[in-house]
């Protein structure tokens, strides 16, 4: 590859790519027919946010896809999007934004390579097999380019993996250090294998929490594939509606988004809902990966005890375990997962600043913060809920 040209194109909407282009990039290992690794960065997902009008005018979220070529076969490309807000994104600037724009700068708009409304680690800079070097360094600088031509403010890649850290610090970038909490399966046969892992008390505190939520008088089912029909939807998103209300303002996704999932992304779905008289009551969506479940968005029109817990966190361990999944991946913040079995893991994103005494400033707070995280896992993780020894066993 050393001496061939690569080419940065910039598009404003995905079919300029293409599906297969960019699938050749996000997921190569679908090409089996089995699951991509990450759900969030397939063309149907991303697709399914610009044809619903979730991302795209009036939004704050305008696509800017970013291809590299060589010899007119792509070879890399990145989710990148202008941001003239920085709502959705789960990795916190506003701090940021105030501070330039008080000092006489226009923060937005700002360059962003993410998966909008999506807390969920995975590749960025997507790379065909055989060119993750090559199209890395070919994004990163073209996307620096970008923003440095056109007098904006910043770039942004957030969520992105470790080794893309790595490889982004060693071009220049920031790098920064966030925590979400994770549930790792350590090869559990069942449920009660996983409880077997964690302190007497612990066990005992979720079982109970189990039957608590299990008795809110109706059932809980958990659908998938084509077991997902329309009418869930109407659910599905009056929950949303209810939890976007409450935590943004304004739902971040459109009700259409929800009709174009159900056509093209029902097999990457898990929904998880209770039924009360035939009627849903509370329910839970997921994104299915190759390792992973991914836990999206909840909500309710009734309250019954621990039914969150049950929903979300325990009916996932549940599937993980059956289906031999790795992990899973409960969404930002939340400390209150740490008793149910979900730890503190580190996060990443990358960061670059026009401003050379901007940029100054935010790589002192972001050594300062980074230091923060590494003690806050490290604290949390020692109150972690599983046993450390046997001797509380036998107390």
């Amino acid at each position: 590859m050393d001496g061939q040209a690569v080419t940065i194109t910039v598009h404003d909407r995905l079919d300029q790519i293409g599906q297969a282009a960019w699938d050749g990039c996000a997921c190569p290992e679908a090409e089996d027919g089995g699951r991509p690794r990450d759900p969030f960065t397939t063309y149907r997902f991303l697709k399914a946010l610009e044809d619903s009008g979730s991302v795209g005018p009036g939004t704050g979220w305008h696509p800017q896809y970013m291809a590299a070529e060589i010899d007119g076969q792509v070879i890399a490309c990145a989710p990148l999007y202008a941001k003239t807000h920085s709502q959705g994104e789960y990795i916190f600037d506003f701090n940021w934004a105030h501070a330039y724009e008080r000092a006489g700068g226009r923060y937005y708009p700002k360059l962003q390579v993410a998966v909008p409304f999506t807390p969920v680690t995975g590749r960025r800079l997507l790379t065909r097999p055989g060119y993750e070097e090559a199209g890395q360094a070919a994004l990163v600088q073209g996307a620096v380019q970008l923003a440095d031509r056109n007098s904006i403010s910043s770039l942004h890649i957030t969520f992105c993996t470790a080794e893309e850290s790595e490889a982004g610090e060693a071009m220049g970038l920031m790098p920064r250090a966030s925590q979400q909490f994770l549930w790792r399966n350590r090869g559990y046969a069942d449920f009660d294998g996983f409880l077997a892992s964690m302190s007497s008390r612990k066990r005992k505190n979720i079982r109970k929490e189990r039957r608590e939520a299990n008795d809110f008088g109706g059932e809980v089912r958990m659908l998938t594939g084509a077991d997902i029909e329309p009418h869930h939807w109407d659910a599905v998103w009056t929950f949303y509606q209810d939890t976007g209300a409450r935590k943004w303002g304004v739902p971040y996704l459109t009700r259409e988004f929800f009709d174009i999932a159900h056509e093209g992304l029902r097999d990457d779905i898990l929904l998880v809902l209770a039924e009360r008289q035939g009627r849903p009551v509370a329910g839970a969506l997921n994104m299915i990966g190759r390792e992973a479940l991914f836990g999206r968005y909840w909500g309710c029109t009734e309250h019954h005890p621990c039914l969150h817990f049950e929903l979300c966190y325990y009916r996932a361990i549940d599937f993980a375990i059956e289906q031999g999944l790795d992990r899973v991946e409960a969404g930002a913040q939340g400390e209150h997962k740490l008793a149910r079995g979900y730890l503190p893991a580190e996060t990443y994103s990358l960061h670059w600043m026009r401003d050379a005494g901007f940029a100054e400033a935010i790589a002192h707070y972001l050594e300062a913060e980074r230091n923060a995280v590494e003690e806050d896992i490290e604290i949390l993780t020692s109150y972690g809920p599983f046993r450390k020894d046997n001797r509380e066993e036998r107390q």
